[in-house]
Parts: C-alpha cells; sequence; structure tokens
C-alpha cells in the first residue's frame, strides 16, 4: 500500500538527536494536533539532499509557517547519529525536526520504501514530501526515481 491524501499516519517510532542524545518521538509526539510538512530523502549526505533538498526547507522555513505549517520535519533510514550529525552541519537549528528512520519502518509502513542496494545503499525511503494536519495526509508529492522536483519546499508551498 503506498500512502496518498486522505490516508492517517501509521503509528511509528522514529528517534531523534537531542542535547540528552537521541530520544524515541512516536508518530503520535510529531504530527498529533500539529500541520506538519515532512519531506524524505534516500539518504543523509547524499548530494541532492545536502544541496537542495533540505537545505530547500530550512530557507522556506518561514515562508511555511506563514502558510500553517506548525513543524517541518525530514526524515531518512539513516540512524539517529547521523541525522543529527547531518541536522548541525547543515545548520538546521530549530528549523527542521530531523528523525532518523532507523530500520525503515515509517518507509515501509507506507509503502515508499526502496532497494538501494544497487548504489550499496540497502534498504532507503524513496524521495517525498507530505502535509500532515493531525497524522492525515493532506498533499502527497513522490519524486520519480532520481528527480528532485516535487518534494521541494518550493513545490510544496505552492500547494498551501
Amino acid at each position: 500500500m503506498t500512502l496518498k491524501a486522505g490516508d492517517t499516519l501509521p503509528d511509528v517510532t522514529f528517534m531523534t538527536m537531542t542535547a540528552d542524545g537521541p530520544q524515541p518521538m512516536s508518530t503520535d509526539d510529531v504530527f498529533a494536533g500539529k500541520r506538519v510538512a515532512l519531506f524524505a530523502v534516500p539518504g543523509a549526505y547524499t548530494p541532492t539532499c545536502s544541496a537542495k533538498h533540505l537545505p530547500g526547507f530550512i530557507e522556506k522555513a518561514s515562508e511555511l509557517h506563514a502558510k500553517g505549517v506548525d513543524r517541518i520535519a525530514c526524515t531518512s533510514v539513516n540512524d539517529v547519529f547521523v541525522m543529527g550529525a547531518w541536522g548541525k552541519d547543515q545548520g538546521v537549528k530549530d528549523d527542521v525536526l530531523m528523525l532518523a528512520d532507523g530500520n525503515g519502518d515509517f518507509a515501509t509502513a507506507i509503502g515508499l520504501d526502496m532497494d538501494g542496494s544497487r548504489f550499496g545503499m540497502g534498504k532507503r525511503s524513496q524521495r517525498y514530501a507530505l502535509v500532515v494536519n493531525d497524522k492525515v495526509v493532506e498533499h502527497f508529492f513522490l519524486d520519480e526515481p532520481g528527480n528532485f522536483e516535487v518534494s521541494s519546499a518550493e513545490h510544496v508551498l505552492k500547494a498551501l
């Protein structure tokens, strides 16, 4: 099953890095009672993700908030230490919540996992963006493999 607008997000546990170390965050912790722009990348530190995808959401954070987004979050099938370091290196501060989907549970549950073995990356997430209101998907944007277009911050802004 691939996620679509109108679907409710499944209950999973992400990990996020805090000043006190790794902390779990449930789907409810992230999405309940909030309007969230969530985007997924195939991998932290990968070229498109580091040069365009994450920086675009940092740059457009205030515009997204002005359009009614309470929280911006990034997820990837990477461990919490990698996601924490990548967020720090990219200067996310409080602009983007970095969510590690270390085992790919979320990506699999929403039908957006992929096999990156051909590139030595193993199980990963496809590149997409969602606007979620209180755990219900409002907008869903899935990029074609190898592309970066509809999951960009600019595209999400146009839809709001």
